[in-house]
């Protein structure tokens, strides 16, 4: 089905729509937690309007940006992979940059290392999968896209391998800690680096959205267009795969954001990336933000991994995404 024509109307209209969605995702995280507060309770005279906005500020607000830059993250990088290997099912980790990531975060734990040398060992790791596979698949551009699978998807089974023998030799006393991270959280996650490499990523890549919508295209029609530019192509690979790494260095493996925000707004706005970019770092964040709240409160005082909530909501929605899809073509 053709897609509509990309106004400034709809343009104006989608962000309007994502920034109010924002804002309210952003007041619900302050507020609501495992003690809910009410925004003039945090201005009143009362005692405990001290303790409130510290609770607000030195912990759920570190903690709604963080969740707002890894969800931007994940999905501007989801969104690149499937354009740039012309595959639906495509999400960030499909070259292999969580399993790299896990193996490094899991070897710091068993070793007793600190909280920063867990995010450097898993950024590490993160970074070592992905010059592995960039080295191993060549830069054959004909055979980029199958190599580039084949070997991200070997590599993910080695780094499992890896991570589960890693898992076996943990002692009782950090196993639970090493589970936790793999199924993802955003306790105590910094945001500054995150969200910097967000804007900069959004910044640079946005420009260059028009020739993405090419490379969207067949190979025959992209080079009948004039498009060939190889090397800006493997710069693409690289900048996702770059969100993809830091994400996971941030807040560990949270799934399906990349998968399930690009496929419902195409749905929704259709295909031009010009929209889809700003509208994925956006819908990205916010949908992993509503995660959080309640991985927060559906059990509060408790949490859960905002990795489980997120793969729990994430697999029905993809689901019916799917279906819709289906039914939309018949």
């Amino acid at each position: 089905m053709k897609s509509a024509r990309l106004t400034p109307q709809k343009v104006s209209a989608t962000m309007a729509v994502l920034l109010l969605l924002m804002l309210l995702a952003i007041a619900a995280s302050l507020c609501f937690g495992s003690t809910n507060y009410r925004p003039w309770q945090l201005w009143s005279s009362a005692d405990e309007a001290a303790l409130a906005r510290d609770v607000v500020l030195e912990l759920r607000l570190p903690r709604t940006l963080a969740a707002l830059a890894v969800g931007g993250l994940l999905a501007l990088a989801g969104t690149l992979q499937q354009v740039l290997l012309r595959n639906p099912l495509a999400d960030p980790y499909i070259l292999g940059t969580s399993g790299g990531a896990s193996v490094g975060a899991l070897l710091a734990l068993l070793l007793g290392v600190g909280t920063l040398g867990v995010n450097l060992a898993a950024g590490g790791g993160a970074l070592a999968s992905i010059i592995i596979v960039f080295l191993l698949a060549g830069r054959d551009h004909s055979a980029t896209q199958t190599r580039l699978l084949l070997t991200g998807v070997a590599l993910a089974a080695f780094c499992g391998a890896l991570s589960s023998l890693l898992l076996s030799m943990a002692p009782d006393g950090l196993l639970r800690g090493m589970i936790f991270w793999l199924m993802g959280d955003l306790a105590g996650a910094h945001w500054q680096s995150a969200m910097v490499m967000l804007l900069v990523l959004l910044i640079g890549i946005w420009p260059l959205a028009r020739e993405l919508n090419i490379m969207g295209m067949s190979s025959e029609s992209a080079f009948s267009l004039g498009l060939n530019h190889n090397t800006l192509r493997w710069i693409l690979y690289f900048a996702a795969a770059l969100a993809c790494a830091l994400a996971v260095t941030t807040a560990g493996m949270i799934g399906f954001v990349g998968l399930i925000v690009p496929h419902a707004l195409r749905l929704i706005i259709g295909q031009d990336l010009r929209l889809l970019l700003p509208a994925a770092a956006m819908a990205g964040g916010v949908v992993l933000l509503l995660a959080d709240i309640l991985a927060r409160t559906l059990i509060a005082p408790q949490q859960l991994p905002v990795g489980v909530v997120m793969a729990l909501l994430g697999v029905p929605v993809f689901l019916w995404l799917l279906s819709r899809k289906a039914g939309g073509r018949r």
